[in-house]
């Protein structure tokens, strides 16, 4: 059975225009969020989505949503190495049988660290939703046992035609709404092409530093 390609959701997105600026790309939105006198909104984007017929495609084409994700996941964060041969095999040959591949130039975002076990288990959860990045971003930081604690936000670009995933669909009456994920199943290779720190907006008082890291998905 041949998979379908979902159609590519930034097409649809963007340009935006926040609060005054015209952004071109997610990653130019990010950045204004970061660096400019954007405020990071979740919801105002998850609101915009909803009302996107594109991604009202994604979702409404995916069987996966939050209750699957939770005991998805669950495996996922296994530390053995033999993760694809302990995880229950019908539960993940029919997640396979579902997925679709994710569309060419794409524009997904994660918060923190790259887990070392992504490369091997070949999942991974990510969102659309750059203000969601930026405020799980920030949470993660404020764990961080250290003076200065770093934000890591990560950006990835789809450039491979294999990549295999699903867009959850959540409930729209909670909050789980914002998290606007899309879970990656299956890939070729993972691949950081650009790293650099930069000087994020202040707040209380305080300038966060902030570790922007590009990949390339195959």
């Amino acid at each position: 059975m041949n998979k379908l390609t979902l159609p590519l959701l930034d097409r649809s997105l963007y340009p935006q225009v926040w609060q005054q600026q015209t952004l071109l790309n997610p990653q130019a939105l990010l950045l204004a969020m970061l660096i400019a006198d954007i405020t990071p909104d979740a919801n105002f984007f998850t609101r915009q989505l909803l009302a996107n017929d594109t991604y009202q495609e994604w979702i409404n084409s995916s069987v996966f949503g939050r209750y699957l994700q939770r005991n998805f996941t669950a495996f996922s964060q296994q530390i053995e190495d033999s993760f694809n041969i302990d995880m229950p095999s019908l539960f993940r040959q029919e997640l396979m049988r579902h997925a679709q591949y994710l569309p060419l130039e794409q524009v997904l975002f994660f918060a923190g660290d790259l887990p070392k076990s992504v490369r091997q288990t070949k999942v991974l959860s990510t969102t659309v939703n750059p203000a969601t990045v930026i405020i799980n971003s920030q949470k993660l930081s404020a764990k961080a046992i250290m003076n200065n604690p770093t934000m890591i936000i990560n950006q990835i670009v789809i450039r491979g035609k294999q990549v295999l995933g699903f867009p959850i669909r959540h409930n729209k009456r909670t909050s789980e709404r914002l998290r606007n994920e899309v879970l990656i199943l299956d890939f070729q290779d993972l691949r950081l092409v650009n790293e650099m720190n930069i000087k994020g907006k202040k707040r209380s008082n305080i300038g966060e530093t902030i570790l922007l890291r590009s990949y390339e998905l195959r």
